[in-house]
């Protein structure tokens, strides 16, 4: 048993360094643990059996680093990978910690500012290509507004479509085998932030010139701030072909964005998601975006994050035995869900509408009266879910 829920590079699991790395400080208490190297990281997350390590520019590289200081850097991190054998599958820009992005950075009102983060995140994002990451995320942590009259919000949409159509012409232009992933979230630090759900985040792609270069990184808590179901928004970029990333972690309802371990907060909501994920065709990183408590010390962030793992694989067992039980395969029969990969109209409008049955001669009164046996069919999840099953 211990075993089969112990994780392997094949699981494709992956953290970031400012996930482990964060020290614990909120905005009612300082840092409850010190800053992590993150060769260090490197090598920890690699004996926990994670495969990847994703990070923001200013992790690694410390802002105002000389180009000496830079490569240096750098060539301590490669050299960490290499002894380890982790890979670096995503990279972002940080565009909302320094004070100068206090308004937004590629939709401040300031011109200067938005000219400044665009050169920053083409900075990150030839250290991302050097690194061999093949997904830059990009999320808007500043792009919004307090009040109305803040911001012209078409305006800043035409700015958001700029920043973005320059950002994929310049991944072309270098030949980089990158793809951009947008990360919605609904509010915070902003009071209302810009493409706040993967919905909006997916019609916004359709604007872009290069849309086949964007897509979305969904994170569970983000979308669960916003009251949303995350396996349902995960299956719509699944469907949309736009799952270029995710991030994992747990949210306990519409409040503040709790990074917790992923699983805890809404357990069923985790079991829903690793079934779309593992049954979706998805194959990128399992991403864990979290955040330590700040009450536990040095040991307790890597329990915390060998946690994350772990739940992932118990869940991913738990799914494939609901799939794989005969009760279940009967009760989803009694539910009718295969029905849904039967077209409804494929003889054509002109035969719908000359079918009496499907409306005229339609026994609406039967029809109603049909029972769905959905409660068996979920109760048998809830079974799966706990291992009483």
């Amino acid at each position: 048993m211990q075993e089969r829920f112990t994780p392997t590079p094949g699981d494709r699991f992956s953290f970031g360094l400012w996930t482990v790395g964060w020290p614990g400080r909120d905005p009612f208490g300082d840092p409850t643990r010190p800053p992590l190297d993150p060769v260090d990281t490197v090598r920890r997350l690699a004996d926990l059996g994670a495969y990847g390590v994703s990070l923001h520019d200013d992790d690694l590289i410390p802002p105002g680093s000389s180009e000496t200081e830079r490569e240096r850097t750098l060539s301590r991190f490669r050299a960490a990978l290499d002894a380890t054998g982790l890979t670096v599958p995503m990279a972002t820009t940080n565009l909302f910690t320094h004070p100068v992005f206090k308004d937004g950075a590629f939709t401040a009102n300031d011109r200067d500012i938005r000219r400044y983060a665009l050169r920053k995140t083409l900075r990150a994002i030839d250290t991302a290509a050097s690194l061999g990451a093949r997904t830059v995320v990009a999320w808007g942590g500043r792009e919004g507004a307090e009040s109305g009259a803040a911001k012209d919000v078409p305006l800043a949409l035409d700015r958001l479509k700029e920043a973005f159509d320059l950002l994929g012409e310049y991944i072309t232009d270098q030949g980089y085998a990158l793809r951009v992933a947008l990360e919605p979230k609904p509010n915070e630090p902003r009071g209302d932030l810009l493409l706040p759900t993967v919905g909006h985040a997916l019609a916004f792609i359709e604007r872009l010139e290069r849309p086949a270069l964007f897509g979305v990184n969904p994170e569970v808590g983000h979308e669960q701030m916003a009251g949303l179901n995350i396996a349902h928004g995960v299956a719509q970029a699944l469907w949309a072909d736009k799952l270029f990333h995710i991030d994992l972690n747990g949210q306990c309802g519409a409040r503040y964005d709790q990074d917790l371990r992923f699983g805890a907060g809404d357990l069923r909501a985790a079991f829903w998601l690793v079934d779309v994920l593992e049954s979706g065709g998805y194959d990128g990183p399992r991403h864990f975006d979290f955040k330590p408590p700040r009450t536990e010390d040095a040991d307790g962030v890597w329990v915390s994050a060998a946690a994350c793992m772990r739940t992932y694989l118990i869940l991913r067992d738990r799914v494939a035995a609901f799939r794989a039980d005969p009760r279940v395969r009967t009760a989803l029969s009694d539910a009718r869900v295969d029905g849904l990969a039967f077209p409804t109209a494929a003889d054509g409008l002109k035969a719908l509408r000359a079918d009496r049955t499907a409306y005229e001669e339609f026994d609406l009164d039967r029809a109603a009266a049909r029972g769905m046996a959905f409660e068996a069919l979920d109760q048998l999840a809830l079974e799966h879910l706990v291992g009483t099953a």
